[in-house]
């Protein structure tokens, strides 16, 4: 736990785990651009007990990737005992829990955010992995499942009595999905009434609101999802604004100044050192069309990325789009509804 904590005080600004997005290349190439702590995307736990080799890829991790936790989600006991089992003998430096995913197909199976429906169910689980590894371990949570059921509070009483490294807590309930806004007086909340280290999460797009959110709630730590996916540079900004202002050391950190084409080099180069090509192709695509909304021109940037075939093509096309553009040209974007359907 305490290195875990240690790690957020040089940085508290983590890379929160988002299915589909946080693969192995990704995870590296945020670690270059300044970001903490990363998570893989979520892992079935039955998926680990039947040995797929799809869900076992998914723990995939570089040794630059450190400290790096492996998310698990399931809604039986013994899997999820044998899960914990698997992550520790992968080598991972933590076990995060997912008791967040929205997604139906997650929580009709009473996996997921549907397990905040049932506070002695989280404790059994919390008890069930805490048996099952020696590895710290931490817990992703909406506010609760709706609005009349919010129980953070007493999630992290739990989380604190059975010995659990933090709770992140993203400030919606699994009712609002990704609508409305991010509760960060909730967390602030649940931050002042609780004795367990807090990550707050939620609509973090600027460096400005990420150093915000972190004074004002007190949290120990801010997690960060959809808003690297349109500012690749927002982890090293957040770090340098508080290397501005004097909260962490200047020691501590080196500055990025990557400009576009530097950071689809280091894209490339992360998902062609541990992918397909095909791959490869589809996350460059994903990413470059993500990087790209709101800037002009980018609706047919986008129509023209994705009949690409090969990544030289795809390359071709980014370079041609991106470098009309100086990198403080998506600071002006604003991005509310950005991803609202997505993920973090």
């Amino acid at each position: 736990m305490n290195s875990l904590l240690n790690q957020l005080k040089l940085n508290p600004f983590v890379l929160a785990p988002m299915a589909g997005i946080t693969d192995c290349a990704f995870r590296s190439f945020m670690k270059d651009m300044g970001c903490s702590i990363v998570i893989t995307e979520l892992v079935s736990a039955t998926g680990l007990k039947y040995n797929s080799k799809k869900t076992i890829d998914l723990m995939k991790y570089s040794e630059s990737q450190r400290p790096i936790g492996v998310q698990i989600f399931g809604e039986n006991l013994e899997d999820l005992d044998y899960a914990g089992k698997i992550v520790e003998q992968s080598g991972a430096d933590f076990i995060d829990l997912n008791f967040g995913c929205p997604v139906p197909k997650v929580v009709k199976k009473g996996a997921g955010a549907a397990i905040l429906k049932d506070l002695k169910r989280v404790e059994q689980v919390f008890k069930t992995i805490k048996s099952a590894t020696s590895l710290p371990v931490t817990v992703k949570v909406r506010t609760g499942w709706d609005d009349q059921s919010r129980n953070t509070v007493d999630l992290c009483h739990i989380a604190y009595n059975e010995g659990l490294s933090w709770v992140a807590i993203h400030g919606r309930t699994r009712a609002q999905g990704y609508k409305g806004q991010s509760d960060w007086e909730y967390i602030k909340d649940v931050k002042a009434k609780s004795k367990i280290p807090i990550l707050g999460n939620g609509d973090i797009c600027t460096a400005e609101q990420a150093v915000q959110k972190l004074k004002e709630s007190s949290c120990d730590g801010v997690m960060i999802g959809r808003g690297c996916l349109k500012n690749p540079w927002l982890f090293q900004e957040s770090v340098n604004l508080l290397i501005k202002q004097k909260i962490l050391d200047k020691g501590l950190t080196e500055a990025v100044n990557a400009s576009f084409e530097d950071v689809f080099k280091k894209l490339n180069s992360q998902y062609s050192l541990c992918t397909s090509d095909k791959i490869r192709v589809l996350q460059l695509k994903k990413l470059s069309s993500w990087y790209s909304a709101g800037l002009p021109g980018s609706t047919q940037f986008r129509k023209e990325i994705f009949k690409a075939e090969n990544s030289e093509q795809v390359l071709f096309n980014i370079r041609g789009f991106f470098n009309k553009y100086d990198p403080t040209s998506i600071k002006s974007y604003n991005n509310n509804g950005f991803l609202m359907g997505g993920h973090g």
